[in-house]
């Protein structure tokens, strides 16, 4: 993200509550979009794996929006809201969290989605809302399989979260298919699993994008043939890109971006940047790494690095022109996609931050199976 927000952005700051992540979230009151310097003019709240749309109503003065109805237990919700201020320009925030299970059961919060298409990066990540003593028996419960027959091994990063890969990149148009057997499984002593799923899933292309700090270029290889090679500019000196495999894991066409979520404060406490509606944005990192369009760099693509982390791409000012480098590569591209860099002056991306468990060697990877 580069230092300098477009000076003719939003000042609506929309607020959503739980924050992004949150887990064991309460049914009732928890849930809540709140603006301020502006109106909220729509809120989407959606059941991750139903696709069912929560209704909510947003308030006369159009400061708050709030659920009609308690929201169900052991579920992920995704949330969208769109406000703008008096000037009538748009911003817009996105949110994820979950609702709290019973305390005598836990749930598996998995990526990615029953049914979906993904590049040949994505892993299956599986979070539990509880932690996990009895490794092994969780681990055993769980089957992934993939029509190219590869072998797929789990890794415990930790005791609320199991990834499932193979050895290399999934097969180009490969099929994946999960199965949860979770319920009646004790993950720590009274508590009991209550899953059981079957989740499908198609590995499409094989998209590779390699990212060169160096040269400020990203080329775009797609089933082993080059689509393009894009100016770029990424993270400066002093907040350098992370080197490594980093798998595209959301896709927003508009999100806000704000410095002091992110660890980026300026004395008085505010972030140091803040801009409300970044175009064509793809998260590479939990913590904060996004490959997104740029409208406000002017002659920094292609010869300079300037941001906090991001890669930026050229792009125009409300997603609207599909010309764009930033466009073009949003249009072309899928969550599981692969992000490499190189040459950057930072470290490798570390395997847990994010879907980026390609940066462990496979003995690494199997050594933290807990039934390997």
């Amino acid at each position: 993200m580069d230092e300098a927000a477009a000076k003719d952005a939003s000042d609506a700051k929309i607020m959503i509550l739980p924050e992004d992540g949150a887990t064991d979230t309460g049914l009732n009151s928890d849930a809540s979009v709140t603006v301020s310097d502006g109106k909220l003019t729509d809120v989407t709240m959606t059941s991750v794996e139903t696709k069912q749309t929560v209704s909510g109503t947003i308030a006369a003065d159009g400061s708050s929006w709030t659920p009609d109805q308690p929201l169900s237990r052991s579920t992920a919700y995704k949330v969208t809201a769109h406000a703008v201020d008096s000037q009538g320009r748009k911003a817009v925030e996105n949110s994820g969290f979950t609702t709290v299970a019973p305390a005598n059961s836990f749930i598996g919060n998995f990526t990615p989605e029953d049914g979906s298409t993904v590049g040949v990066g994505m892993p299956v990540s599986i979070n539990f809302d509880k932690p996990v003593k009895n490794k092994a028996d969780v681990e055993s419960a769980i089957h992934v399989t993939s029509s190219s027959n590869q072998q797929v091994v789990g890794h415990w990063f930790n005791d609320k979260r199991l990834d499932f890969r193979p050895q290399e990149y999934w097969k180009a148009d490969s099929d994946v298919t999960m199965k949860l057997g979770l319920d009646g499984v004790e993950a720590s002593p009274g508590v009991k699993g209550i899953q059981n799923k079957t989740v499908n899933f198609h590995v499409g292309h094989s998209q590779i994008s390699t990212v060169d700090t160096e040269t400020h270029e990203m080329t775009v290889v797609r089933d082993g043939r080059t689509l393009r090679t894009i100016p770029i500019s990424a993270g400066s000196d002093e907040n350098a890109t992370y080197n490594g495999k980093m798998v595209i894991s959301e896709r927003f066409k508009q999100t806000r971006m704000n410095g002091s979520t992110v660890g980026f404060k300026k004395h008085n406490g505010k972030g140091e940047y803040d801009i409300p509606d970044v175009p064509h944005a793809m998260r590479l990192t939990s913590s904060g790494t996004f490959i997104h369009g740029n409208y406000w760099g002017k002659g920094i693509f292609g010869k300079t690095n300037t941001s906090h982390g991001c890669i930026g791409l050229e792009d125009a000012k409300g997603a609207k022109d599909p010309k764009t480098d930033g466009a073009w590569f949003f249009d072309h591209s899928r969550t599981g996609d692969v992000v490499e860099v190189v040459n950057s002056p930072d470290d490798t991306v570390k395997p847990d931050n994010g879907l980026n468990g390609w940066n462990m060697d496979w003995s690494q990877w199997v050594a933290g199976s807990a039934v390997q």
